[in-house]
């Protein structure tokens, strides 16, 4: 069960962390926010340190492995948090079915995620937002130990991340939601053809991607591996990602860090399971949470605004912060 705990608690559960993942996987031990007094950048800024652009630029000498080209980005800061949101311009396809968008650099963090989930921008000052629902607070912690602070978040239902998307869109007067899965894997290739964004060779994988061949059974830190072409950091592997279904139901893409090789292809999908609410007692089970989902997280896109100019505007109000052309890494 997920519901009814104070964003503090669970450091009880750093046991299991040691025993391993079992059946769908939780771990435990409680939640860090994030120091009002620091300033992070969503995507490969302050934390985790020890990052370059320079070390996160990929391997030329394999297919479809140029180093990232420049792209406009910009930053959206979180309401309530001293943290921004990377977000970078994903050019649209060639034969013009998918339009331009901005997406976010790597998965959404603990640090945007625990403003909408602990109503910390309320908390701040901020006021409240009509007609935004917020999740249930979580019984057990569930990041479930295996990282806060610069992870990505886990164990929320597909629900959680679109009102997350909401909330944030009635913050900043811009367009926030999930992609598309033909915009997902648009943004996931960045213009190759291939089985995966750097070529169709599995061998190259851990060079992108944190997957059950190299992860050791636990997330990892966000950006910590190359980005693709396009600078989009994750998009294989770490943790499964909430789309929008070609079929109008939701499902995970990108694969995560519990599986194999074939499970990060771009066009690999997988539907939500009864397996990954299983330990959950309550009746009915939680809309909010998955009990036995850490592996489940979810990035953002951004609407361009029609008639934008070249920078190409969000939709909605003007950036916060005007895009700029940055090299490849985020």
């Amino acid at each position: 069960m997920l519901d009814q705990t104070s964003r503090g608690g669970g450091r009880g559960h750093a046991a299991e962390k040691k025993r391993g993942v079992g059946r769908g996987g939780w771990t435990g031990a409680g939640v860090t926010l994030v120091a009002a007094s620091l300033v992070f950048v969503f995507g490969m800024g302050a934390p985790p340190r020890g990052t370059t652009e320079d070390a996160a630029q990929p391997d030329a000498s394999k297919p479809n492995a140029a180093a990232p080209a420049a792209r406009e980005r910009y930053e959206e800061p979180i309401p309530g948090a001293a943290f921004r949101v990377e977000m970078v311009k994903i050019p649209g396809s060639a034969d013009g079915r998918i339009k331009a968008f901005w997406m976010s650099a790597t998965e959404v963090g603990w640090e945007a995620f625990d403003v909408f989930v602990y109503r910390l921008d309320e908390e701040a000052g901020l006021g409240e937002v009509d007609a935004v629902t917020r999740p249930s607070k979580p019984y057990l912690p569930p990041d479930r130990g295996f990282g806060h602070e610069g992870y990505a978040a886990i164990s929320m239902s597909h629900k959680n991340a679109a009102e997350f998307c909401v909330w944030l869109s009635k913050k900043t007067g811009k367009t926030y939601r999930l992609a598309t899965e033909d915009e997902w894997e648009h943004a996931c290739l960045a213009g190759a053809t291939t089985a995966y964004a750097f070529g169709d060779d599995a061998s190259g994988l851990g060079e992108f991607a944190w997957f059950k061949g190299n992860a050791e059974g636990t997330p990892h830190p966000r950006g910590k591996k190359k980005p693709n072409a396009w600078g989009l950091h994750d998009m294989h592997g770490n943790v499964a990602e909430w789309v929008s279904g070609r079929d109008g139901q939701p499902v995970i893409k990108g694969g995560s860090y519990r599986d194999e090789a074939p499970a990060l292809t771009a066009k690999a999908r997988r539907a939500q399971e009864a397996s990954w609410n299983a330990s959950d007692p309550q009746i009915p089970k939680s809309a909010w949470w998955l009990s036995d989902g850490p592996f489940v997280g979810f990035r953002i896109v951004c609407e361009i605004a029609e008639g934008a100019g070249a920078a190409g505007a969000p939709k909605g109000d003007a950036p916060t912060t005007t895009p700029t052309t940055k090299p490849g890494g985020s």
